[in-house]
């Protein structure tokens, strides 16, 4: 099994992957874990088989990954529903994602281009994170709050347009199970 989809698998569960029952039927029945599972392996194997299920996934339950956006390990979707990640985006480790969420490219302007995000990020509901723009580490990012500048690490960014206030540990008890 691949390890980055292990360490998914730990992040939205809260246990370690184990091949057998338990680990099957979650995998059955828990959408973000089957969508991060083929997303995984469509991204290593590169095979049209494995892209088309994953966008029969992606077509069920509104979920746009792009297969070229570069996501690290310990990805977790919460209450995935039309999440977006463009292509090109650079996500690192341990990231929260959730529902209505957009990570996109800016087409024009002096940020054109696609985010870069840092390590233990957590991005909220209906969250859009636009730009060539750098996300720092351990950033809390509000709930339908407008990004489209660069956050510094270890901070809270809420609102529209986005007013970034310094706090350590920005992200303690919102991003658990880290790997």
């Amino acid at each position: 099994m691949n390890t980055d989809f292990s360490e998914d698998y730990y992040r939205m569960t809260g246990t370690h992957y184990r091949f057998g029952i338990s680990s099957l039927i979650r995998c059955l029945f828990s959408h973000q874990i089957r969508y991060m599972k083929w997303w995984r392996i469509a991204k290593k194997k590169n095979r049209l088989f494995y892209r088309l299920i994953l966008k029969r996934y992606a077509t069920k339950y509104g979920l746009e990954i792009s297969i070229t956006a570069d996501i690290g390990k310990g990805l977790y979707l919460g209450h995935p529903y039309n999440i977006t990640v463009g292509s090109g985006a650079k996500i690192g480790n341990n990231v929260n994602l959730h529902k209505g969420c957009t990570i996109g490219r800016e087409n024009r302007g002096p940020r054109m281009g696609i985010p870069q995000i840092g390590d233990r990020v957590s991005v909220g509901i209906n969250a859009t994170i636009v730009g060539n723009i750098k996300i720092g580490d351990d950033v809390m990012i509000a709930p339908n709050s407008y990004i489209n500048f660069d956050v510094p690490s270890h901070s809270v960014v809420i609102g529209n347009p986005g007013i970034i206030h310094s706090k350590e540990n920005a992200t303690k008890d919102y991003i658990g199970f880290c790997v």
